[in-house]
């Protein structure tokens, strides 16, 4: 939090008060900005200025943080509009490797603080003002009055946003029924079947229009967007992968793949959304890909 002790009983008391919201600070500003790094900077900064404000003056700390910590993201979600090339830093979010038959994700504690990239995905479909409003309401249930103070603008107006970034997010359901899950595996095969078979025609049937695919490799976050450009991609990879075996990825279907000496290749994770892909994220990073527990090749 600090790299200083507090010395008085009344900074002290401040201090724990922040270490106490310090977890859902963090998970706010996670899920605003889809980045472990830029989270806990967004943190440490509210920290700073919490502990130049005289504390006397807040009447409703959780309120008071919530609300700096809110303004922070929305500054650094805009900067991020403004210059593209530096949104990307933090690659992928945790991703959690599950197979077969075994635990369904909602079971896997694991999961827990990973939230579910098909979440994310679409969050990053939205504009600043439509992200924040939706995060702070619907995920923590920030009252659209605070929200609009944040923001500049009416109670009303906060709720039109929220209501915009609602339709666009689709409500996407975090723990999918069995049958959803055939549609969305169903989906996926048919995707990778036209991938392998370099069929364009077929993948643009399968890939929504304005589908995001997000390649993390060693030092850098690839992001290409729309169904076109990630056509051609993917037919241009389609003879890359030799064995692989479908997985969940965050609860999502997916797809490991190996070379030829057994070594993993890459980590694919599929969003889909009225019955196509709408969001791909590919892990192609050999040291991250070691690190992770995995399934062996079949």
């Amino acid at each position: 939090m600090s790299d200083t002790t507090p010395e008085d009983p009344a900074a002290a008391s401040v201090a724990e008060t922040f270490e106490a919201e310090r977890d859902r600070l963090r998970a706010v500003a996670y899920r605003m900005l889809g980045s472990h790094a830029d989270a806990e900077d967004v943190v440490q900064e509210a920290w700073l200025r919490l502990s130049r404000q005289d504390a006397a003056t807040i009447h409703n700390f959780a309120g008071w943080l919530t609300t700096v910590v809110g303004r922070i993201s929305l500054d650094v979600l805009r900067s991020r509009r403004a210059r593209p090339e530096d949104s990307y830093d933090d690659g992928l979010p945790e991703l959690v490797v599950t197979f077969g038959d075994g635990p369904a994700p909602e079971d896997d504690v694991a999961l827990a603080d990973s939230v579910g990239l098909a979440l994310l995905v679409v969050l990053d479909s939205l504009g600043p003002d439509e992200r924040l409003a939706f995060v702070l309401h619907d995920l923590f249930a920030v009252p659209f009055g605070e929200i609009g103070q944040i923001l500049g603008k009416s109670t009303d107006a906060a709720k039109m946003l929220a209501s915009r970034a609602r339709r666009k997010v689709r409500s996407p359901r975090p723990e999918p029924g069995e049958a959803a899950r055939r549609e969305q595996r169903e989906v996926v095969r048919a995707f990778l079947a036209a991938a392998r078979l370099g069929d364009f025609e077929a993948l643009l049937r399968v890939l929504d229009p304005e589908v995001r695919m997000t390649v993390d490799i060693p030092g850098d976050v690839v992001v290409v967007l729309g169904a076109t450009e990630v056509a051609g991609r993917s037919r241009i990879a389609s003879g890359a992968s030799g064995l692989a075996r479908e997985v969940l990825v965050n609860g999502l279907p997916g797809l490991v793949a190996w070379r030829a000496d057994g070594t993993p290749l890459s980590l694919l994770a599929f969003t889909v959304a009225d019955g196509r892909v709408a969001g791909i994220a590919a892990l192609a990073d050999p040291a991250r890909l070691a690190a992770m527990e995995l399934p062996d090749p079949v």
